[in-house]
């Protein structure tokens, strides 16, 4: 049959991660292109405890139809954690979903119309990304520098666009590049958001991963006229595979997102959602935060350690959290190519940072580096492989 597609994904490409991954799963291969968390990091225990609790004491509850906005006993322990950080306000409502990837549909199906324009951190999720291009929106990226958003070009973007929507912004440990944007930053991007009348996105998926330097208050602490969607998942903190996200914002945009996810999937996996709650009330949420930064700092180490002989070739951005790490190499070395040698050749992945950006054509000689999932060893052996590589390339030029 020769199938008809829809004008909104004519142009929509498979996303050059998930192409990257089918590499991943070559047990040859080292993979530092997954975005996943370090399988130590997982509470096993504690999650198969409360399971086995539910499903022994409330198993119909777990197994029934639930409503679309969330288990209520779970958004009440959301409210009460984000009202500690300021984050959760009078006039907020909050919606729990299939990961903080489903807040970007809903929000993109509730508000985007047609020729629409985002505004993002330039280079970006992709994830995201390619939400917001399956609405037909325009792409506008505003370059990153050490601290956040350009905001002299965020500005002029403000000025030369007419239909922007939203500014989409991850400020904690950005993916791909691991910035944070500083307070002064977030400051001024709430006040240009007022000044030019538009929503301001904001993601905060690695945010509870810091394990240097001191934490800085989520953009949506500013928030006094329900200008910020504030986006926050369980996924890097509890496990991805549960699928459990979710926003806070002014009702009126929760609701009609409420509306918007009862077409797509009725409401987010109630067990996950029960698992959850339970192990908020039953298990210490600091206590197990502690414990993951401890793995992260440890495994980031290794990663400085072993990117520290080739940090002429392959300079990489320091960060104080998060899951990346952003390497750039010179421009005698073509990027794409080195990536695709790194699979082939060094049985490595690596994501070449192009796909990171609204235009992947666009010049770029950096790519992206996992260093959570692998193991230790698996860890420092890739990067060993990868400044080889770039050290042998750099000898042949």
């Amino acid at each position: 049959m020769d199938y008809q597609f829809a004008d909104r994904v004519m142009g929509l490409k498979p996303s050059a991660i998930r192409e990257i991954l089918k590499y991943a799963s070559d047990p040859n291969v080292i993979s530092l292109s997954a975005g996943n968390p370090a399988p130590e990091a997982f509470p096993v225990v504690p999650l198969r405890e409360c399971s086995t609790a539910i499903m022994k004491d409330h198993p119909i509850d777990a197994l029934q139809y639930s409503v679309t906005e969330g288990l209520p006993a779970l958004r009440e322990d959301l409210r009460e954690i984000l009202r500690k950080g300021n984050i959760y306000h009078e006039n907020d409502e909050l919606i729990i979903t299939s990961g903080a990837q489903q807040i970007m549909d809903l929000v993109s199906k509730s508000l985007l119309n047609e020729g629409d324009v985002v505004l993002c951190e330039e280079p970006s999720f992709l994830g995201a990304l390619n939400t917001f291009r399956s609405y037909n929106a325009r792409l506008r990226g505003i370059p990153l520098q050490d601290d956040g958003l350009d905001l002299i070009e965020l500005e002029k973007a403000l000025k030369e666009e007419s239909r922007v929507k939203f500014l989409y912004i991850i400020p904690n440990f950005q993916n791909p590049t691991g910035i944070t944007t500083s307070w002064e930053k977030r400051k001024e991007i709430y006040r240009l958001a007022q000044e030019y009348d538009i929503l301001i996105i904001e993601d905060n998926p690695y945010g509870e991963l810091r394990f240097a330097g001191e934490p800085i208050s989520a953009i949506k602490t500013l928030d006094t006229d329900n200008r910020v969607l504030y986006c926050g998942t369980f996924s890097k903190i509890v496990s991805p595979g549960m699928r459990v996200g979710y926003a806070v914002c002014g009702n009126e945009l929760i609701q009609k997102m409420v509306v918007c996810k009862q077409g797509q999937d009725v409401h987010t996996n109630i067990w996950s959602q029960m698992v959850i709650h339970r192990f908020l009330t039953h298990y210490d949420l600091s206590e197990h935060l502690t414990a993951l930064r401890t793995i992260y700092r440890n495994k980031y180490s290794i990663a400085e350690e072993a990117l520290a002989p080739y940090q002429e070739l392959m300079p990489y951005r320091a960060i104080e959290g998060g899951l990346f790490i952003w390497c750039t190499l010179p421009n005698s070395i073509p990027m794409l190519d080195f990536c695709a040698a790194a699979v082939k050749e060094c049985k490595v992945c690596a994501v070449p940072g192009n796909a990171f950006y609204t235009d992947d054509t666009m010049p770029c000689q950096s790519f992206r580096i996992n260093y959570s999932s692998p193991t230790d060893e698996e860890l420092a052996e890739g990067i060993h492989r990868l400044g080889e590589l770039a050290k042998g390339w750099k000898d042949r030029g």
